[in-house]
């Protein structure tokens, strides 16, 4: 229309936002008040050679636009010239490799189509031990995006890039490179076999440099101890599915295992002293002090599933690495004739379905979830030792509360509150939790029992009930600047793609006049970006809707499995212009989940309807009636004086 010479040089762009192009595929997308300019193609300075445009390269390969034209014209060929054939180790290499990683996140191509000389140059750069951390930090992220892509790609790497060697870079200070070494282990946990994580230890003692480091520990670490954790205790999965197998010579070695162990029996007697009636007879009696339900064949007890098998092997594990608490155990019991005798089998196989649903066991690994326990790190056979320690607090527990056969039912539930109130302690070593779970014994989780009882009483009585009311109205609108305030001062998110959790950065923040919700991506160990730096903007005045859970269009694009339940737990969108697009959201935590979807509802003119409001308010309620309460006997003192 402008008769230029040579328009294949030019292309309009937005001259706000993320500037991107305007190209025959998006123009229909472009909004009435769009202000664009003319400028130079982004394939332009591509065709003499990419080592000269690197750094335009880098700045425009997030453009969608550009990577595709650049992919379509083998700019990726340019790219792989660089890397197998170059010599530079520092910034421009650097440059080079993140350009890549940008140009890679558009899913254009796939990491399959690599040269195996392209691969062998970046594995190379993380065995190296003289190397720029920037481009070893982005080696490692290129690898990692390529385990999950293909087995094939899986054994590549694994034979490459050692365990040993990635371990070296968790000794390091750099807490970047610690990161990316973390994130790759991870990707090469989680693409291995059951045998080979076997052959890892389940990736137990990797995370044991992390968690004595002085450093404070960053969401994303957290949430790869808390991988490491899950995947290492879901190798017992299999084994708590597993029912017994009344033909398995094995399995029977192990149970007559338990019984020899316990006693010094006649039934063991050599072979023609007694009848084969009366050798069952005996067994099955040793059997009953043992604690299992059905003592002429104990296996019955093991058919249930979970636990499983599971229970037999924490069983053997008990009477085999601590004898003389086992024998203690059963003699100490088995010689009783009070009916106050505590079930040994029968407790240890309900103790180790308590500890497989308290620990998780057997459960997908959760996209974002960051809890776990600092002393399962370092700890060999930690569910088993676990074990061992719950299974004395169970005989313990039993004695202390005179229980019999009846109360069964009645004591696990008082070890579950002991086992689930020490761990959310946190303690960090097994032998602090064996202190702290023997401390809180049945008279210590009565006393907690009814301070908890009190106080809920306390909360219901009439006047009280009236007072609360009159207070609500003023609580919440306390709760409401909260949450505004906290919208004001930003949050980081995280991209989740179908391929891996980490992707890319992000950051959001409302607007001091709350008018106005920024956002944009950010780099890595950016925490808390200027309101100038994030270029997207949305006005409030804009925002239509927010959606939660299924209802956000990024859910429903992701698959239904277990394994994202999490994420629909944590994702929220804005519908927003009357062209109705989203901005969607997968929150860090659940708590901030709850500010944000709140806060979004102050801005809408809507009720706060997460369950974090109420317990805020349950909070300032208490509060609020603690004072009165407290100037109420103040000034009723006074008054008698």
């Amino acid at each position: 229309r402008w008769s230029l010479p040579n328009a294949e040089r030019y292309a309009l762009q937005y001259t706000d936002g993320r500037q991107t192009y305007i190209t025959e595929l998006n123009r229909g997308e472009i909004k009435n008040g769009s202000i664009l300019r003319l400028t130079t193609s982004p394939v332009h300075p591509l065709s003499p050679s990419l080592k000269a445009g690197a750094g335009v390269s880098l700045l425009l390969s997030q453009d969608v636009t550009f990577a595709q034209e650049f992919i379509n014209r083998n700019g990726l060929k340019q790219i792989f010239y660089i890397v197998e054939e170059g010599n530079d180790t520092g910034e421009i290499l650097a440059h080079t490799l993140k350009a890549f990683m940008e140009l890679m996140e558009h899913d254009f191509v796939s990491w399959e189509t690599l040269s195996a000389a392209f691969i062998k140059k970046i594995v190379s750069y993380v065995n190296m031990n003289a190397m720029d951390a920037s481009v070893q930090q982005l080696s490692m992220s290129i690898l990692e995006n390529m385990v999950p892509s293909s087995r094939v790609l899986f054994e590549l790497v694994k034979k490459e890039v050692t365990v040993d060697r990635l371990l070296t870079h968790l000794q390091v200070t750099n807490a970047q490179l610690q990161l990316k070494a973390m994130a790759l282990l991870i990707a090469l946990l989680l693409a291995a076999t059951d045998a080979e994580r076997r052959v890892w230890g389940g990736g137990q003692h990797w995370g044991t440099n992390i968690i004595h480091s002085s450093e404070p520990l960053g969401d994303e670490m957290a949430h790869y101890l808390y991988v490491l954790q899950s995947v290492s205790l879901n190798l017992h999965e299999r084994r708590m599915r597993t029912s017994v197998d009344p033909y398995s010579q094995e399995q029977r070695e192990l149970l007559q295992s338990l019984r020899q162990s316990a006693f010094e029996s006649e039934s063991d007697a050599p072979a023609g002293t007694f009848s084969t009636e009366r050798r069952r007879s005996l067994c099955a009696k040793e059997f009953r002090k043992l604690g299992f339900m059905n003592n002429s064949n104990p296996a019955e007890d093991l058919r249930r599933a979970p636990p499983g098998l599971l229970a037999l092997d924490n069983m053997v594990y008990f009477s085999r690495h601590t004898p003389s608490a086992y024998s203690r155990f059963v003699l100490e019991n088995s010689s009783r004739e009070d009916k106050h005798e505590c079930p040994f089998a029968r407790s240890s196989i309900q103790l180790t379905l308590i500890l497989c649903e308290i620990l998780h066991v057997g459960e997908p690994c959760s996209e974002t979830a960051q809890a776990f326990y600092p002393m399962f790190f370092g700890q060999d056979h930690f569910f088993e030792e676990l074990f061992c320690i719950c299974i004395q607090l169970v005989n313990k527990t039993w004695k202390e509360m005179r229980a019999t056969q009846e109360d069964f039912d009645k004591v696990l539930q008082v070890v579950r509150e002991q086992i689930t109130r020490t761990l959310s302690l946190k303690p960090t070593s097994l032998e602090l939790f064996k202190t702290r779970v023997n401390a809180l014994n049945y008279s210590e989780i009565l006393k907690l029992r009814q301070t908890e009882r009190l106080h809920q009483e306390e909360t219901l009585a009439v006047p009280v009930l009236e007072l609360r009311e009159r207070l609500k109205p003023e609580l919440l609108e306390l709760i409401r600047q909260q949450r505004l305030l906290r919208l004001c001062e930003g949050t980081l998110f995280r991209k989740i793609s179908s391929r891996r959790r980490q992707d890319k950065l992000w950051y959001c923040r409302l607007s001091p006049n709350h008018k106005v919700l920024h956002y944009g991506d950010v780099e890595e160990g950016v925490h808390s970006p200027p309101i100038e730096s994030l270029p997207e903007k949305i006005p409030v005045a804009d925002m239509k809707a927010l959606l939660v859970g299924k209802e956000c269009p990024h859910t429903k694009e992701k698959s239904s499995g277990k394994q994202n339940k999490d994420v629909l737990e944590l994702a929220f969108s804005i519908v927003y212009d009357v062209e109705e697009y989203c901005l969607n959201f997968v929150a860090p935590t659940r708590y901030e989940f709850c500010l944000w979807t709140d806060g979004l509802n102050v801005l809408l003119g809507k009720e706060m309807t997460s369950e974090r409001t109420q317990t805020d308010l349950d909070v300032l309620l208490s509060m609020e009636l603690k004072l009165r309460n407290l100037n109420f006997c103040y000034d009723f003192s006074h008054a008698e004086q």
